[in-house]
């Protein structure tokens, strides 16, 4: 625990560099989003499936240098998972700061309430080996905290550690990713992925395997959501970036699970800002435009 606090204590100390692309979320800028959160389940006899629809409004504010607010709620409309899940709650509230080294190194620090009901301290870390080729990390120390029936919290002392790496054939834009290591329910285990991205969407499969679950797969689909134009102001009224659909065989909810650390966290996007992070996915053709403004006639 020491050299975790360690570690990230140096983190804040370092200097970035600043460079000219801009982030999701501009400087400066604020976006109020809404998304919806799909559930389902089928372990009851009477009835053929469960579900519990959710929806996601969400706050993003970019204060500059790499710095970013994060917020998001949880509003039931739909609900038959029981009383636990029938209230108004915080999903998420962070911050978080991301760091860049010659284009290679990309390390991001968040701090708060994630999603799954934990809170704590999260680092995560990328090196790029080279265009096809990459490594990954994620450690985090969090505690339990709900606030479904009240206010319940714990100690923040279950630490999660977990390596990978990852292959991207640019030619077919697929993505090969396999991590493991000790995931959120204290299981250790291994996932395997294969993505195919496409414009706007991307598909792909998984297997797994836990020393508590055994063995397991599925499929996942993260669709963007549109409009696909659009402006930029100070404060910004849109949807949610993207829908994200997983699918497990085995119904399983809790082995090689790990919490997110940003509302619009997916497969696709990945962890760090798109126009620093050029590999992978992120060298197709943005999902989202900027529209230029127009500029006003000044008459004679």
């Amino acid at each position: 625990m020491r050299r975790l606090c360690l570690l990230i204590l140096i983190c804040l100390c370092l200097r970035t560099e600043v460079g000219f692309s801009q982030p999701t979320v501009p400087a400066g800028q604020v976006d109020l989003f809404m998304g919806v959160d799909l559930n389902y389940r089928d372990i009851t006899f009477d009835k053929l499936y469960e579900f519990l629809i959710n929806l996601t409004p969400g706050v993003k504010w970019n204060m500059g240098k790499q710095w970013q607010v994060a917020a998001q709620a949880l509003i039931p409309v739909y609900n038959d998972y029981g009383e636990r899940y029938k209230r108004i709650r915080l999903n998420m509230v962070l911050l978080s700061k991301e760091f860049y080294f010659k284009e290679r190194y990309f390390l991001k620090l968040s701090g708060g309430l994630f999603s799954d009901e934990r809170y704590g301290l999260d680092l995560k870390a990328m090196w790029i080996a080279n265009d096809w080729l990459a490594f990954e990390a994620q450690a985090g120390l969090t505690g339990y905290c709900s606030m479904a029936a009240g206010w319940e919290a714990s100690t923040p002392e279950r630490v999660t550690a977990l390596i990978g790496a990852d292959v991207y054939l640019n030619r077919w834009n697929t993505q090969f990713r396999v991590r493991g290591g000790r995931f959120l329910y204290e299981d250790y285990g291994v996932v395997g992925e294969c993505m195919r991205h496409f414009k706007h969407c991307s598909v792909g499969l998984f297997a797994s395997y836990s020393d508590q679950g055994g063995e397991n797969g599925g499929f996942k689909v993260v669709v963007m959501i549109p409009p696909y134009r659009r402006t930029r102001r100070t404060v910004n009224f849109r949807p949610a970036s993207n829908f994200r659909l997983t699918y497990n065989v085995m119904a399983d909810p809790y082995t090689n699970r790990m919490y997110t650390t940003d509302p619009e966290e997916n497969e696709r996007e990945g962890w760090f800002d798109r126009d620093r992070l050029r590999w992978g996915s992120n060298r197709m053709a943005p999902d989202f435009q900027i529209k230029a403004k127009a500029e006003k006639e000044v008459a004679p």
